[in-house]
């Protein structure tokens, strides 16, 4: 979640691009460090250039959302038309605990604004941003 990480998943996404290797991607973070230190080492423009080598790759970049996801870092990992969540899952460009701190709503309701954020994987699904697995085909 540090800005050395962010450019690394970009070198090496750019590297399996260029070497025609398909990327997996798994996001589990709360969310990107955002602290003094990471903003003097450029965290917001590392996690731009990922998104850009991201959405640059030629080689096919999928992404499993295998917990929280809870970051402009999150969404950059993400690719696009091609991200799967597991049932556990929930994906957003900030943590529900903190948009209900910024929306000066007690702790008690970020279950509600869960909710209203719509980052659950069915809510997902219903809105095009993960991908549906189809299930298996009934039989003859």
């Amino acid at each position: 979640t540090l800005p050395s990480g962010y450019r690394t998943a970009s070198r090496l996404i750019r590297l399996a691009d260029r070497l025609g290797i398909p990327v997996l991607t798994l996001v589990d973070t709360l969310g990107a460090a955002n602290d003094a230190e990471a903003e003097r080492q450029g965290a917001g423009a590392a996690i731009a250039d990922l998104f850009l080598a991201v959405a640059a790759a030629r080689t096919p970049v999928t992404t499993l959302l295998i917990g929280e996801g809870g970051s402009g870092g999150a969404l950059a990992l993400a690719a696009p038309g091609n991200t799967y969540a597991t049932p556990d899952s929930y994906f957003s460009v900030i943590a529900p605990e903190w948009a209900a701190a910024i929306l000066k709503r007690p702790p008690s309701e970020a279950e509600a604004t869960a909710d209203q954020l719509r980052i659950r994987p069915q809510d997902l699904a219903e809105l095009g941003v993960v991908r549906e697995e189809e299930g298996p085909r009934p039989g003859p």
